[in-house]
């Protein structure tokens, strides 16, 4: 066995160090410059945003008649989807809401999914050399972000919940995904994201503990969540008109929290990190979060 040095790439995903300060960088420029280039993107003007707030995208605007259908038999729209998806699963949480809204029209896309792909690639030629920044921390533990749109799919009315947990100072999971049902009210959609949340933390307390890499994994995992009354269910045991309809296998977020393996507290909706993995949002919104999720530019940002 032949000791090669430090590892430089694994995966298309780019590998740097900054030993004197500690830090260590996640990136897939590359990889994204190939995904421009075979969309004949690698030239195209970069956008602040992959989708602006108010961008709407149904099935109503998928192809009705032959004719809008032959106009589409040439875009490789689930293609693209695709090759972006696998940026957003290793190092770009920042694309995790788009993609998956994305996702929803690849059996039947129209120009507008098409255009609004061709956005996001925009975005990613902008934003190409992002990376994942982890650094050492004082205090290094995991804590988890908890939210929720509120009827936000046009086409079912269903939520879509964002959460997203850091370690390190970055991001080390994330996921968006439309909720099972349709909620009645917003209490009821954050739960659901608290939910999705506890059942992450779970998963990594689990595996962390089995690396034995941080003795904190031990204590219970801070999720935060920006719905008081959310917060307030999940913390007692008094039942709520509004959550009564509700599944049983979700009230093991309250079960989890009693028992001490999560901890959820409310935190105010300006520090909600995990905004941007169910809406769209005003750019300069947006950018925050994203830098709070560990997304730079490099090391000095």
């Amino acid at each position: 066995m032949s000791d090669l040095g430090e590892a430089n790439y694994i995966l298309g995903i780019e590998i740097s160090r900054d030993r004197e300060r500690k830090m260590i960088g996640l990136c897939q420029k590359a990889y994204i410059e190939k995904v421009l280039k075979r969309f004949n993107m690698g030239n195209c003007t970069g956008c602040d945003v992959p989708f602006s707030k108010g961008d709407k995208l149904s099935s109503e605007q998928s192809p009705k008649t032959e004719q809008e259908r032959q106009e589409m038999k040439d875009k490789p729209y689930a293609s693209l989807v695709g090759s972006l998806m696998y940026a957003q699963v290793c190092t770009r949480p920042d694309l995790a809401f788009y993609i998956s809204v994305l996702g929803r029209f690849q059996s039947n896309p129209g120009q507008a999914h098409w255009i609004a792909g061709k956005k996001v690639l925009r975005y990613v030629q902008r934003t190409k050399e992002y990376k994942l920044v982890y650094r050492k921390v004082e205090n290094l533990q995991l804590e988890g972000y908890a939210d929720a749109d509120f009827a936000g799919c046009q086409d079912t009315k269903k939520c879509t919940s964002g959460v997203v947990f850091l370690f390190a100072g970055a991001a080390v999971a994330w996921k968006s995904m439309k909720q099972q049902y349709v909620s009645t009210s917003t209490m009821q959609a954050e739960f659901l994201a608290v939910y999705e949340a506890t059942s992450m933390a779970v998963w990594l307390k689990n595996f962390m503990s089995m690396l034995k890499i941080v003795d904190s994994i031990q204590r219970p995992i801070q999720l935060w969540n920006d719905n008081t009354a959310a917060v307030y269910f999940a913390q007692g045991n008094k039942r709520s008109s509004g959550m009564r309809h509700l599944h049983l296998k979700f009230l093991s977020a309250k079960e989890k929290i009693r028992d001490g393996e999560t901890a959820l507290s409310h935190i105010g909706t300006d520090f909600m990190i995990a905004d941007p993995l169910n809406k769209g949002l005003p750019n300069h919104v947006f950018h925050r979060h994203v830098a709070s999720m560990g997304l730079q530019f490099s090391f000095d940002t």
